[in-house]
């Protein structure tokens, strides 16, 4: 069976361009091709099935490189395909599995276990971390990086940085013997005290613990000063400060090998912003109205590379109550598209090009991901984005078991409509490419 998608903009070598996409399926596996890359005046000459997709573009398929799935020992949070479901509705094909787990992904055994759960209980590609030190708490013993290295996309203690200089730098030299690259969570603990939101005005005039923006950007500035040492790969995690900006900037100037990362709340909320509610704690904190401008301002010229949601689910019990008593973390992977589109793409600060680079080349690029393309004659892994289409966040709707999102009640734009990975339909609201529908 063949099916033309027709009358979208389709990125194709970097640029929107209008096209038709013909994709046939193969009838021993179900999974869909691109046949053909077309001429949409050609449409009258197509004799198969014809969806007609005016108005919406068609992207390859995006990446979000830091997710957690809390499976395995968190099952109650959020499992494999709960939160893959919600990856495949935000248009992520690829995604990226935090090593925060239980037990820890710390050796080789582990990771390759835990690695063969997701190829058998995903619905879209998972690429596993593995621990930076033992337990991955940021204080245990150094690990076997070259075994680990086989398996894993990189490597990080997320939710600790590590704490000793000494340690970090032997962490950097080994892995960068093979290879390797260090996801760093950026956090002095010591700096960081109790604090649990921003050390700004609302934690002061209402009665709240600060965590000051040096317990991120001195572990930050520290580490990039072992990455010149080492000459270690390193990316940095969930900038949320100015200063962590300017440090990467100057990092990238020298030509170090840093990359970094936003997530969708850095990016447009800051702490003006904030209700005592537990859906606007995470880690780190939502930041100052300069702050939050500082990181949108270096997603767009390029000092911020890529766009990650941090995607962190807890049950209700454990975000349902106020800042003070709330876990960290917030979902993200089906409203990151709408968020960023409205916020970068729709007020045209960035071009539609951009925004595939950060929410899917670049990613895909930086952790050696393979993909980013839509090819003739390769499986279709793609999105069909309306970028018209009003969404309005409800967490009620959310496929994932998490719900505590600080967009709970926005109206944004652009909806994935349509999401293909690796020739396998895996949202498909519509039955665009339901083999019952039409001839």
């Amino acid at each position: 069976m063949k099916v033309l998608l027709h009358g979208a903009q389709v990125f194709l070598d970097g640029e929107l361009r209008a096209a038709d996409l013909s994709l046939e399926q193969d009838q021993a596996t179900g999974n869909w091709q691109v046949e053909e890359v077309r001429d949409p005046q050609q449409v009258g000459l197509f004799t198969d099935r014809i969806v007609d997709l005016t108005g919406k573009l068609i992207l390859p398929g995006l990446a979000d490189i830091h997710v957690h799935l809390r499976e395995p020992g968190f099952s109650y949070k959020e499992t494999i395909p709960t939160g893959t479901a919600a990856a495949a509705r935000g248009g992520f094909t690829t995604v990226c599995a935090m090593p925060n787990l239980d037990p820890a992904p710390d050796n080789l055994a582990e990771l390759q276990a835990q690695d063969a759960v997701y190829d058998q209980r995903a619905v879209v590609e998972v690429r596993p971390y593995a621990c930076l030190t033992k337990g991955g708490t940021g204080r245990g013993e150094l690990l076997e990086y070259a075994a680990l290295s086989t398996v894993a996309v990189g490597f990080s203690d997320d939710g600790f940085g590590v704490q000793d200089e000494d340690a970090m730098a032997e962490i950097m030299r080994q892995i960068a013997a093979v290879g390797g690259l260090v996801a760093q969570h950026m956090e002095d603990l010591e700096l960081s005290g109790d604090g649990y939101i921003n050390d700004g005005e609302y934690a002061a005039t209402h009665g709240h613990i600060g965590k000051p923006g040096i317990s991120e950007w001195s572990q930050l500035e520290r580490d990039l000063r072992l990455v010149e040492q080492t000459g270690c790969n390193y990316h940095a995690c969930h900038l949320s400060t100015k200063r962590s900006v300017e440090l990467v900037r100057a990092a990238k100037a020298k030509g170090l090998p840093v990359t970094a990362e936003a997530a969708p709340h850095y990016l447009a909320l800051s702490d003006d912003m904030l209700r005592d509610e537990g859906r606007f704690r995470m880690n780190p904190p939502i930041r100052s109205r300069s702050d939050m401008e500082a990181v949108a301002a270096a997603l767009v010229d390029g000092t911020i590379d890529m766009v990650a949601t941090d995607h962190a689910p807890h049950s209700a019990e454990e975000k349902d109550g106020p800042l003070a008593s709330s876990l960290n973390g917030v979902v993200g992977l089906e409203i990151s598209v709408p968020v960023v589109y409205t916020h970068f793409v729709r007020n045209g600060r960035m071009s539609v090009a951009d925004f595939v680079r950060v929410m899917c080349t670049a990613p895909r690029e930086r952790f050696k991901l393979g993909g980013g393309q839509i090819l003739a004659g390769e499986a279709a892994d793609l999105v069909v984005l309306d970028p018209e289409a009003e969404v309005a966040v409800d967490s009620a709707d959310f496929l994932s078991m998490g719900h505590a999102t600080p967009f709970e009640g926005d109206q944004l734009f652009g909806r994935i409509d349509l999401t293909v990975c690796q020739g396998t339909p895996v949202w498909d609201p519509d039955r665009l490419l339901d083999t019952e529908v039409g001839d």
